[in-house]
Protein backbone atom coordinates (compact mmCIF):
# COMPACT_ATOMS: atom_id res chain seq x y z
CA UNK A 1 0.00 0.00 0.00
CA UNK A 2 1.62 3.50 -1.09
CA UNK A 3 1.21 6.20 1.56
CA UNK A 4 0.49 9.99 0.33
CA UNK A 5 2.86 12.34 1.00
CA UNK A 6 1.11 14.51 3.46
CA UNK A 7 2.42 16.25 6.49
CA UNK A 8 1.64 14.50 10.12
CA UNK A 9 0.89 17.05 12.37
CA UNK A 10 -0.43 16.19 15.26
CA UNK A 11 -4.42 17.81 16.10
CA UNK A 12 -3.96 19.37 19.95
CA UNK A 13 -5.61 22.01 21.30
CA UNK A 14 -1.97 23.75 21.35
CA UNK A 15 -2.88 24.55 18.04
CA UNK A 16 -6.58 25.99 18.80
CA UNK A 17 -4.91 28.11 21.58
CA UNK A 18 -1.77 29.60 19.41
CA UNK A 19 -5.03 29.87 16.61
CA UNK A 20 -6.91 32.42 18.95
CA UNK A 21 -4.55 34.78 19.69
CA UNK A 22 -2.83 34.99 16.27
CA UNK A 23 -5.72 35.56 14.40
CA UNK A 24 -8.70 36.88 16.57
CA UNK A 25 -6.35 38.90 19.42
CA UNK A 26 -8.94 41.53 19.65
CA UNK A 27 -12.37 39.21 20.22
CA UNK A 28 -13.74 39.70 23.76
CA UNK A 29 -13.98 37.40 26.71
CA UNK A 30 -17.04 38.80 28.41
CA UNK A 31 -17.81 37.41 32.43
CA UNK A 32 -20.36 38.78 34.89
CA UNK A 33 -19.14 39.54 38.00
CA UNK A 34 -20.17 40.31 41.58
CA UNK A 35 -19.39 43.92 40.96
CA UNK A 36 -20.20 43.89 37.22
CA UNK A 37 -18.64 42.72 34.11
CA UNK A 38 -15.20 41.68 33.26
CA UNK A 39 -13.85 42.23 29.57
CA UNK A 40 -10.78 40.99 28.14
CA UNK A 41 -9.53 40.38 24.93
CA UNK A 42 -8.19 36.88 23.41
CA UNK A 43 -5.06 38.47 23.46
CA UNK A 44 -5.55 39.16 27.46
CA UNK A 45 -6.68 35.73 27.54
CA UNK A 46 -3.56 34.03 25.78
CA UNK A 47 -0.88 35.93 28.17
CA UNK A 48 -2.42 34.48 31.73
CA UNK A 49 -3.12 31.33 30.14
CA UNK A 50 0.65 31.06 29.48
CA UNK A 51 1.43 32.41 32.71
CA UNK A 52 -0.71 30.14 34.74
CA UNK A 53 0.38 27.12 32.66
CA UNK A 54 4.23 28.49 33.58
CA UNK A 55 3.02 28.71 37.41
CA UNK A 56 1.35 25.02 37.35
CA UNK A 57 5.24 24.15 36.55
CA UNK A 58 6.47 25.67 39.13
CA UNK A 59 4.42 23.65 41.87
CA UNK A 60 5.90 20.59 40.34
CA UNK A 61 2.50 19.84 37.98
CA UNK A 62 3.87 17.03 35.45
CA UNK A 63 2.27 15.75 32.82
CA UNK A 64 -0.57 13.04 33.00
CA UNK A 65 -1.55 14.72 36.08
CA UNK A 66 -4.87 15.65 36.74
CA UNK A 67 -5.90 19.38 37.65
CA UNK A 68 -9.20 19.43 39.08
CA UNK A 69 -11.77 22.44 38.67
CA UNK A 70 -15.03 23.08 41.02
CA UNK A 71 -15.71 26.24 39.04
CA UNK A 72 -18.37 28.98 37.37
CA UNK A 73 -18.13 29.64 33.47
CA UNK A 74 -15.81 32.73 33.83
CA UNK A 75 -12.81 33.91 32.44
CA UNK A 76 -10.74 32.34 34.76
CA UNK A 77 -12.02 29.29 34.29
CA UNK A 78 -11.86 29.63 30.70
CA UNK A 79 -7.95 30.11 31.47
CA UNK A 80 -7.39 26.71 32.90
CA UNK A 81 -9.45 25.41 30.02
CA UNK A 82 -6.35 25.52 28.01
CA UNK A 83 -3.30 25.89 30.21
CA UNK A 84 -3.75 22.11 31.92
CA UNK A 85 -4.11 20.22 28.87
CA UNK A 86 -2.38 22.80 26.75
CA UNK A 87 0.93 21.88 28.70
CA UNK A 88 0.60 17.79 28.52
CA UNK A 89 -1.88 17.70 31.90
CA UNK A 90 -5.36 16.51 32.23
CA UNK A 91 -8.49 19.05 32.75
CA UNK A 92 -10.76 17.21 35.15
CA UNK A 93 -14.01 19.30 35.15
CA UNK A 94 -16.08 18.47 38.22
CA UNK A 95 -19.69 18.60 38.85
CA UNK A 96 -20.09 20.39 41.86
CA UNK A 97 -23.84 19.70 42.01
CA UNK A 98 -23.48 16.37 42.50
CA UNK A 99 -23.71 14.94 46.32
CA UNK A 100 -20.78 15.52 48.34
CA UNK A 101 -19.86 11.82 48.57
CA UNK A 102 -19.90 11.48 44.92
CA UNK A 103 -17.44 14.53 44.44
CA UNK A 104 -15.45 12.24 46.76
CA UNK A 105 -15.41 9.65 44.65
CA UNK A 106 -14.69 11.25 41.21
CA UNK A 107 -11.85 13.25 42.75
CA UNK A 108 -10.75 10.20 44.34
CA UNK A 109 -10.89 8.33 41.43
CA UNK A 110 -9.08 10.88 39.11
CA UNK A 111 -6.40 11.16 41.59
CA UNK A 112 -6.27 15.15 40.96
CA UNK A 113 -3.13 16.69 42.63
CA UNK A 114 -4.60 20.50 42.11
CA UNK A 115 -7.92 21.66 42.58
CA UNK A 116 -8.82 24.94 41.25
CA UNK A 117 -12.04 26.35 42.93
CA UNK A 118 -14.25 29.60 43.06
CA UNK A 119 -14.51 31.22 46.11
CA UNK A 120 -18.34 30.92 46.56
CA UNK A 121 -17.96 26.94 46.07
CA UNK A 122 -15.05 26.60 48.69
CA UNK A 123 -17.07 25.80 51.67
CA UNK A 124 -18.04 23.00 49.67
CA UNK A 125 -14.73 22.04 48.92
CA UNK A 126 -13.23 22.88 52.15
CA UNK A 127 -15.94 20.27 54.07
CA UNK A 128 -14.78 17.07 51.89
CA UNK A 129 -11.02 18.27 51.79
CA UNK A 130 -9.91 15.62 54.64
CA UNK A 131 -11.39 12.80 52.77
CA UNK A 132 -9.01 13.51 49.31
CA UNK A 133 -6.37 11.49 48.84
CA UNK A 134 -4.04 13.32 46.37
CA UNK A 135 -4.73 16.76 46.44
CA UNK A 136 -1.61 18.61 47.24
CA UNK A 137 -2.99 22.60 46.06
CA UNK A 138 -6.12 24.72 46.14
CA UNK A 139 -6.30 27.69 44.43
CA UNK A 140 -9.38 29.66 44.29
CA UNK A 141 -10.71 32.12 42.33
CA UNK A 142 -12.24 35.06 43.94
CA UNK A 143 -14.85 37.20 42.08
CA UNK A 144 -14.08 40.38 44.41
CA UNK A 145 -10.64 39.87 44.74
CA UNK A 146 -10.48 39.91 48.03
CA UNK A 147 -9.44 36.24 48.94
CA UNK A 148 -7.17 36.14 51.79
CA UNK A 149 -5.38 32.88 52.10
CA UNK A 150 -6.78 30.58 54.56
CA UNK A 151 -6.42 27.07 55.15
CA UNK A 152 -2.94 26.71 52.59
CA UNK A 153 -5.32 27.74 49.74
CA UNK A 154 -3.51 30.10 46.94
CA UNK A 155 -5.19 33.16 45.73
CA UNK A 156 -5.38 32.49 41.80
CA UNK A 157 -4.34 36.05 40.82
CA UNK A 158 -0.93 35.61 43.47
CA UNK A 159 -0.60 32.61 41.99
CA UNK A 160 -0.69 33.74 38.22
CA UNK A 161 2.19 36.42 38.99
CA UNK A 162 4.51 32.99 40.22
CA UNK A 163 4.32 32.24 36.27
CA UNK A 164 5.53 33.94 33.36
CA UNK A 165 4.22 34.67 29.67
CA UNK A 166 7.54 33.24 27.57
CA UNK A 167 6.50 29.39 28.25
CA UNK A 168 7.66 26.99 25.32
CA UNK A 169 4.62 24.67 24.92
CA UNK A 170 5.80 20.98 24.47
CA UNK A 171 5.03 18.98 21.30
CA UNK A 172 2.18 16.79 22.48
CA UNK A 173 1.01 13.78 20.49
CA UNK A 174 -2.33 14.24 19.33
CA UNK A 175 -3.67 11.13 21.70
CA UNK A 176 -2.56 12.53 24.53
CA UNK A 177 -5.10 12.61 27.25
CA UNK A 178 -6.59 16.13 27.91
CA UNK A 179 -9.97 16.14 29.66
CA UNK A 180 -11.69 13.86 32.21
CA UNK A 181 -15.72 14.03 32.79
CA UNK A 182 -17.72 11.94 34.63
CA UNK A 183 -21.52 10.64 33.50
CA UNK A 184 -24.02 11.98 35.88
CA UNK A 185 -27.18 9.81 34.39
CA UNK A 186 -25.10 6.49 34.72
CA UNK A 187 -26.75 4.04 37.07
CA UNK A 188 -24.23 3.67 40.15
CA UNK A 189 -21.34 5.66 40.56
CA UNK A 190 -20.23 8.16 38.09
CA UNK A 191 -18.00 6.97 35.40
CA UNK A 192 -15.26 8.56 33.52
CA UNK A 193 -14.64 9.61 30.07
CA UNK A 194 -10.82 10.22 29.16
CA UNK A 195 -10.88 12.34 25.92
CA UNK A 196 -7.60 13.28 24.13
CA UNK A 197 -6.84 16.25 22.21
CA UNK A 198 -7.44 14.79 19.01
CA UNK A 199 -11.00 13.77 19.93
CA UNK A 200 -11.62 17.34 21.47
CA UNK A 201 -10.33 19.32 18.16
CA UNK A 202 -11.93 16.50 16.08
CA UNK A 203 -15.27 17.11 17.74
CA UNK A 204 -15.20 20.68 17.52
CA UNK A 205 -14.65 20.37 13.52
CA UNK A 206 -17.36 18.27 13.99
CA UNK A 207 -19.95 20.39 15.00
CA UNK A 208 -18.18 23.39 13.10
CA UNK A 209 -19.69 21.96 9.92
CA UNK A 210 -23.17 20.54 11.46
CA UNK A 211 -24.96 23.38 10.99
CA UNK A 212 -24.51 25.71 14.31
CA UNK A 213 -22.28 27.48 11.98
CA UNK A 214 -20.31 30.47 13.91
CA UNK A 215 -17.83 32.66 13.00
CA UNK A 216 -16.18 35.82 14.59
CA UNK A 217 -19.29 37.94 13.81
CA UNK A 218 -21.14 35.36 16.98
CA UNK A 219 -21.27 36.41 20.06
CA UNK A 220 -21.55 33.30 21.85
CA UNK A 221 -23.56 33.02 25.42
CA UNK A 222 -21.85 30.09 27.25
CA UNK A 223 -24.70 28.70 29.19
CA UNK A 224 -23.80 25.20 29.24
CA UNK A 225 -21.34 25.00 32.49
CA UNK A 226 -18.16 24.52 32.13
CA UNK A 227 -18.41 21.47 34.72
CA UNK A 228 -20.91 19.68 32.15
CA UNK A 229 -18.87 17.77 29.22
CA UNK A 230 -16.57 20.60 28.65
CA UNK A 231 -19.84 23.09 28.14
CA UNK A 232 -20.32 21.24 24.35
CA UNK A 233 -17.09 21.91 22.95
CA UNK A 234 -17.80 25.55 23.00
CA UNK A 235 -14.77 26.92 24.45
CA UNK A 236 -12.31 24.82 22.86
CA UNK A 237 -13.93 25.41 19.68
CA UNK A 238 -13.23 29.07 19.87
CA UNK A 239 -9.43 28.43 18.23
CA UNK A 240 -11.10 27.65 15.07
CA UNK A 241 -13.32 30.46 13.95
CA UNK A 242 -13.07 33.23 16.50
CA UNK A 243 -16.45 34.15 18.11
CA UNK A 244 -16.94 35.92 21.46
CA UNK A 245 -17.89 34.74 24.80
CA UNK A 246 -19.74 35.45 27.34
CA UNK A 247 -19.33 34.19 30.86
CA UNK A 248 -22.71 34.41 33.56
CA UNK A 249 -20.73 33.62 36.15
CA UNK A 250 -22.84 32.52 38.70
CA UNK A 251 -25.51 34.16 37.94
CA UNK A 252 -27.38 31.28 36.13
CA UNK A 253 -31.29 32.42 36.70
CA UNK A 254 -33.02 32.95 33.43
CA UNK A 255 -33.45 36.56 34.47
CA UNK A 256 -29.87 37.32 34.41
CA UNK A 257 -29.41 35.19 31.06
CA UNK A 258 -32.34 37.20 29.36
CA UNK A 259 -30.76 40.33 30.60
CA UNK A 260 -26.99 39.14 29.59
CA UNK A 261 -28.46 38.47 26.18
CA UNK A 262 -30.16 41.95 25.84
CA UNK A 263 -27.01 43.83 27.18
CA UNK A 264 -24.42 41.92 25.33
CA UNK A 265 -25.97 41.68 22.29
CA UNK A 266 -25.48 38.01 22.43
CA UNK A 267 -26.19 35.70 18.84
CA UNK A 268 -25.88 32.10 19.59
CA UNK A 269 -27.31 30.17 22.61
CA UNK A 270 -27.53 26.60 23.76
CA UNK A 271 -28.77 24.77 26.79
CA UNK A 272 -30.71 21.91 28.31
CA UNK A 273 -34.91 22.38 27.99
CA UNK A 274 -35.05 23.70 31.61
CA UNK A 275 -33.11 26.30 31.22
CA UNK A 276 -33.94 27.18 27.79
CA UNK A 277 -37.86 27.40 28.66
CA UNK A 278 -36.57 29.41 31.85
CA UNK A 279 -35.34 32.46 29.47
CA UNK A 280 -37.82 31.75 27.28
CA UNK A 281 -40.54 32.83 30.58
CA UNK A 282 -38.11 35.66 31.53
CA UNK A 283 -37.99 36.93 27.96
CA UNK A 284 -41.81 37.21 27.98
CA UNK A 285 -42.12 38.35 31.34
CA UNK A 286 -39.43 40.99 31.55
CA UNK A 287 -39.49 42.26 27.50
CA UNK A 288 -35.52 41.78 26.80
CA UNK A 289 -34.97 42.55 23.27
CA UNK A 290 -33.86 39.01 22.29
CA UNK A 291 -33.48 40.26 18.44
CA UNK A 292 -29.80 39.68 18.45
CA UNK A 293 -29.82 35.79 18.57
CA UNK A 294 -29.95 34.34 15.46
CA UNK A 295 -29.77 30.60 16.50
CA UNK A 296 -30.50 28.21 19.09
CA UNK A 297 -29.72 24.65 20.12
CA UNK A 298 -31.13 22.41 23.07
CA UNK A 299 -29.89 19.14 24.10
CA UNK A 300 -29.69 17.50 27.01
CA UNK A 301 -33.29 15.98 26.94
CA UNK A 302 -36.11 16.15 24.29
CA UNK A 303 -37.51 19.55 22.78
CA UNK A 304 -40.72 19.77 23.06
CA UNK A 305 -42.87 21.39 20.41
CA UNK A 306 -44.37 24.24 22.57
CA UNK A 307 -41.03 25.51 23.04
CA UNK A 308 -40.53 25.38 19.31
CA UNK A 309 -43.19 27.27 18.93
CA UNK A 310 -42.12 29.39 22.06
CA UNK A 311 -38.87 30.30 20.37
CA UNK A 312 -40.13 31.05 16.98
CA UNK A 313 -42.22 33.57 18.56
CA UNK A 314 -39.27 35.19 19.37
CA UNK A 315 -37.79 34.86 15.86
CA UNK A 316 -35.15 32.40 17.37
CA UNK A 317 -34.98 29.16 15.35
CA UNK A 318 -34.18 26.62 18.06
CA UNK A 319 -32.84 23.55 16.88
CA UNK A 320 -32.39 20.01 18.95
CA UNK A 321 -29.24 18.20 19.12
CA UNK A 322 -28.05 14.77 20.96
CA UNK A 323 -25.15 13.43 22.68
CA UNK A 324 -23.65 11.88 26.09
CA UNK A 325 -20.57 12.73 28.46
CA UNK A 326 -19.57 9.32 26.40
CA UNK A 327 -19.67 11.52 22.60
CA UNK A 328 -17.71 14.17 24.12
CA UNK A 329 -20.93 15.17 23.98
CA UNK A 330 -22.79 15.99 20.50
CA UNK A 331 -23.22 13.59 18.12
CA UNK A 332 -26.11 14.81 16.32
CA UNK A 333 -27.94 18.21 15.54
CA UNK A 334 -31.23 18.48 13.69
CA UNK A 335 -30.48 21.03 10.89
CA UNK A 336 -33.35 21.20 8.33
CA UNK A 337 -32.22 20.76 4.34
CA UNK A 338 -32.46 22.35 1.47
CA UNK A 339 -35.02 19.91 0.65
CA UNK A 340 -37.30 20.65 3.71
CA UNK A 341 -37.72 24.65 2.62
CA UNK A 342 -40.75 23.36 0.42
CA UNK A 343 -42.42 21.51 3.63
CA UNK A 344 -45.20 23.02 5.26
CA UNK A 345 -44.86 24.33 8.58
CA UNK A 346 -46.33 21.12 10.66
CA UNK A 347 -43.90 19.44 8.81
CA UNK A 348 -40.87 21.40 9.82
CA UNK A 349 -41.66 21.04 13.45
CA UNK A 350 -42.07 17.47 13.49
CA UNK A 351 -38.40 17.24 11.76
CA UNK A 352 -37.17 19.92 14.01
CA UNK A 353 -39.06 17.74 17.23
CA UNK A 354 -36.18 14.87 16.18
CA UNK A 355 -32.38 14.69 17.62
CA UNK A 356 -31.54 14.73 13.84
CA UNK A 357 -28.58 13.10 11.77
CA UNK A 358 -25.41 12.18 12.86
CA UNK A 359 -22.39 14.70 12.55
CA UNK A 360 -19.83 13.70 9.78
CA UNK A 361 -17.59 10.70 11.22
CA UNK A 362 -20.12 9.50 13.66
CA UNK A 363 -21.92 6.39 12.79
CA UNK A 364 -25.15 5.73 14.31
CA UNK A 365 -27.00 2.17 14.34
CA UNK A 366 -30.01 0.96 15.84
CA UNK A 367 -30.45 -2.77 17.27
CA UNK A 368 -33.17 -4.92 19.04
CA UNK A 369 -33.04 -7.14 22.05
CA UNK A 370 -31.64 -9.47 19.82
CA UNK A 371 -28.64 -8.03 18.70
CA UNK A 372 -29.77 -7.33 14.79
CA UNK A 373 -29.58 -4.10 13.55
CA UNK A 374 -32.80 -2.64 12.39
CA UNK A 375 -33.34 -0.53 9.20
CA UNK A 376 -33.89 3.04 8.95
CA UNK A 377 -37.46 3.49 7.91
CA UNK A 378 -38.18 5.61 10.77
CA UNK A 379 -40.42 3.08 12.51
CA UNK A 380 -38.30 0.00 13.97
CA UNK A 381 -36.93 0.86 16.91
CA UNK A 382 -33.84 -0.63 19.25
CA UNK A 383 -31.27 0.69 21.31
CA UNK A 384 -29.00 3.40 19.82
CA UNK A 385 -25.23 2.34 19.57
CA UNK A 386 -22.82 4.06 18.11
CA UNK A 387 -19.26 4.97 16.91
CA UNK A 388 -16.65 7.45 15.84
CA UNK A 389 -13.63 9.70 16.76
CA UNK A 390 -15.00 11.28 19.58
CA UNK A 391 -16.53 8.50 21.38
CA UNK A 392 -14.91 6.50 24.03
CA UNK A 393 -13.57 2.99 23.38
CA UNK A 394 -13.53 2.26 27.13
CA UNK A 395 -14.44 3.69 29.92
CA UNK A 396 -11.34 5.39 32.13
CA UNK A 397 -10.33 3.00 34.83
CA UNK A 398 -13.45 1.15 35.04
CA UNK A 399 -14.39 -2.75 35.51
CA UNK A 400 -17.97 -2.25 33.80
CA UNK A 401 -16.63 -1.93 30.48
CA UNK A 402 -17.77 -4.56 28.98
CA UNK A 403 -21.54 -4.14 29.40
CA UNK A 404 -21.36 -1.06 27.64
CA UNK A 405 -19.99 -1.75 24.29
CA UNK A 406 -20.75 -4.39 21.63
CA UNK A 407 -18.69 -5.44 18.76
CA UNK A 408 -16.90 -2.22 18.88
CA UNK A 409 -19.99 0.05 19.34
CA UNK A 410 -21.02 2.16 22.15
CA UNK A 411 -24.05 0.80 23.32
CA UNK A 412 -26.16 4.31 24.25
CA UNK A 413 -29.05 2.80 26.81
CA UNK A 414 -30.98 5.10 24.33
CA UNK A 415 -34.14 3.40 22.62
CA UNK A 416 -34.60 5.32 18.88
CA UNK A 417 -35.66 4.91 15.54
CA UNK A 418 -33.84 6.14 12.63
CA UNK A 419 -35.80 7.59 9.29
CA UNK A 420 -34.51 7.26 5.65
CA UNK A 421 -32.98 10.80 5.85
CA UNK A 422 -30.88 9.50 8.70
CA UNK A 423 -32.64 11.40 11.21
CA UNK A 424 -32.66 9.63 14.94
CA UNK A 425 -35.55 10.12 17.09
CA UNK A 426 -34.90 9.04 20.64
CA UNK A 427 -38.03 7.09 21.93
CA UNK A 428 -37.15 7.22 25.22
CA UNK A 429 -34.10 5.92 27.95
CA UNK A 430 -34.27 2.13 28.15
CA UNK A 431 -34.59 2.78 32.19
CA UNK A 432 -37.40 5.38 31.21
CA UNK A 433 -39.81 3.41 29.20
CA UNK A 434 -43.07 2.79 30.95
CA UNK A 435 -43.61 -1.25 30.03
CA UNK A 436 -47.22 -2.11 30.54
CA UNK A 437 -48.64 -5.42 30.19
CA UNK A 438 -45.57 -6.20 27.81
CA UNK A 439 -45.67 -3.12 26.13
CA UNK A 440 -43.46 -0.15 25.53
CA UNK A 441 -44.79 3.08 26.32
CA UNK A 442 -42.54 6.00 25.76
CA UNK A 443 -42.65 8.74 28.25
CA UNK A 444 -40.96 11.13 26.25
CA UNK A 445 -43.83 11.33 23.55
CA UNK A 446 -46.39 11.54 26.74
CA UNK A 447 -44.15 14.48 27.52
CA UNK A 448 -43.94 16.44 24.56
CA UNK A 449 -47.88 15.89 23.70
CA UNK A 450 -48.50 17.28 27.59
CA UNK A 451 -46.61 20.05 27.06
CA UNK A 452 -47.97 21.36 24.73
CA UNK A 453 -51.19 22.70 26.84
CA UNK A 454 -50.12 26.52 27.37
CA UNK A 455 -51.57 25.51 31.23
CA UNK A 456 -47.92 23.16 31.78
CA UNK A 457 -45.28 24.63 32.17
CA UNK A 458 -43.27 21.36 33.07
CA UNK A 459 -43.63 17.37 32.36
CA UNK A 460 -42.23 14.39 33.28
CA UNK A 461 -44.09 10.62 32.77
CA UNK A 462 -42.44 7.93 34.82
CA UNK A 463 -43.46 4.17 35.00
CA UNK A 464 -45.75 4.03 38.19
CA UNK A 465 -46.12 0.15 39.46
CA UNK A 466 -49.45 -1.37 38.88
CA UNK A 467 -51.13 -4.15 40.40
CA UNK A 468 -52.24 -5.43 36.98
CA UNK A 469 -50.19 -4.46 34.12
CA UNK A 470 -46.46 -4.01 36.16
CA UNK A 471 -46.62 -0.95 35.39
CA UNK A 472 -48.35 2.13 34.15
CA UNK A 473 -47.61 5.75 33.21
CA UNK A 474 -48.12 8.59 35.52
CA UNK A 475 -47.98 12.56 34.99
CA UNK A 476 -46.52 14.28 37.30
CA UNK A 477 -46.91 17.81 35.59
CA UNK A 478 -46.17 21.83 36.90
CA UNK A 479 -49.08 24.51 35.50
CA UNK A 480 -49.09 28.23 35.92
CA UNK A 481 -52.76 27.93 36.14
CA UNK A 482 -54.76 26.37 38.86
CA UNK A 483 -57.77 25.61 36.91
CA UNK A 484 -55.71 22.88 35.31
CA UNK A 485 -57.33 19.46 35.86
CA UNK A 486 -56.28 15.82 35.34
CA UNK A 487 -59.43 15.30 32.99
CA UNK A 488 -58.23 18.59 31.14
CA UNK A 489 -54.83 16.96 30.37
CA UNK A 490 -56.13 13.61 29.61
CA UNK A 491 -58.44 15.00 27.40
CA UNK A 492 -55.74 16.89 25.82
CA UNK A 493 -53.82 13.78 24.87
CA UNK A 494 -56.88 11.68 23.14
CA UNK A 495 -56.48 11.29 19.67
CA UNK A 496 -52.72 12.32 20.17
CA UNK A 497 -51.48 8.88 21.63
CA UNK A 498 -52.99 5.80 21.43
CA UNK A 499 -55.65 5.22 24.45
CA UNK A 500 -53.66 2.98 26.13
CA UNK A 501 -51.00 5.43 26.39
CA UNK A 502 -53.04 7.57 28.52
CA UNK A 503 -51.64 8.43 31.82
CA UNK A 504 -53.47 6.51 34.84
CA UNK A 505 -53.23 9.39 36.93
CA UNK A 506 -51.86 12.74 37.06
CA UNK A 507 -49.76 14.67 40.06
CA UNK A 508 -49.61 17.66 40.13
CA UNK A 509 -46.37 19.38 41.74
CA UNK A 510 -44.59 22.74 43.00
CA UNK A 511 -41.85 21.68 40.70
CA UNK A 512 -39.94 18.91 39.08
CA UNK A 513 -37.08 17.78 40.84
CA UNK A 514 -34.11 17.97 38.43
CA UNK A 515 -29.92 16.06 38.27
CA UNK A 516 -27.17 18.64 38.66
CA UNK A 517 -27.32 19.38 35.03
CA UNK A 518 -30.48 20.76 35.06
CA UNK A 519 -32.40 17.30 32.88
CA UNK A 520 -35.24 16.04 34.96
CA UNK A 521 -34.44 13.44 37.78
CA UNK A 522 -36.73 10.77 37.39
CA UNK A 523 -35.07 8.19 39.57
CA UNK A 524 -35.86 10.96 42.62
CA UNK A 525 -39.32 10.84 41.00
CA UNK A 526 -40.26 7.02 40.87
CA UNK A 527 -38.71 7.34 44.51
CA UNK A 528 -41.38 9.34 45.58
CA UNK A 529 -44.55 8.41 43.23
CA UNK A 530 -43.53 4.76 42.08
CA UNK A 531 -46.51 3.72 44.33
CA UNK A 532 -49.05 6.39 43.58
CA UNK A 533 -51.17 4.03 41.98
CA UNK A 534 -51.17 1.18 44.38
CA UNK A 535 -52.13 3.51 46.78
CA UNK A 536 -54.93 5.27 45.12
CA UNK A 537 -58.08 4.89 42.77
CA UNK A 538 -58.24 7.71 39.98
Amino acid sequence: MLDGLMMETPLTLTHLFWRMGRYFPGQQVITKTADGTHRYTLADHGIRTTRLASALQRIGVQPGERVATLGWNSYRHFEVYFAVPCMGAVLHTVNFRLHPEQIIHVMNHAEDAVVFVDATIYPLLAKIRPALKTVREIIVMDDLGNWADQDGTLEYEAFLEGGHSDLAWPALPENTAAGLCYTSGTTGLPKACLYSHRSLVLHGLGVGTSGVTLTDRDRVLSIVPMFHVNAWGFPFAVGLTGYELVFPGRFMQPTDLAGLIESEKVTYIAGVPTIMAGIYQAVKAQGNDVSSVRQATVGGSALSRSLIEGFDGLGIPILQGWGMTETSPVASIGVLRAQMDAWSDEERINRRLKQGPALPFVEMRIVDEEGREQPWDGVSSGELQVRGPWVIRAYYNEPRNAESFADGWFRTGDVATIDPLGYVHLVDRVKDLVKSGGEWISSVDLENAIMHNPKVVEAAVIAANHPKWTERPLACVVRNDPTLTREEILDGLRGVVADWWLPDDVVFLDEIPKTSVGKFDKKLLRERHGDHLLKTEP
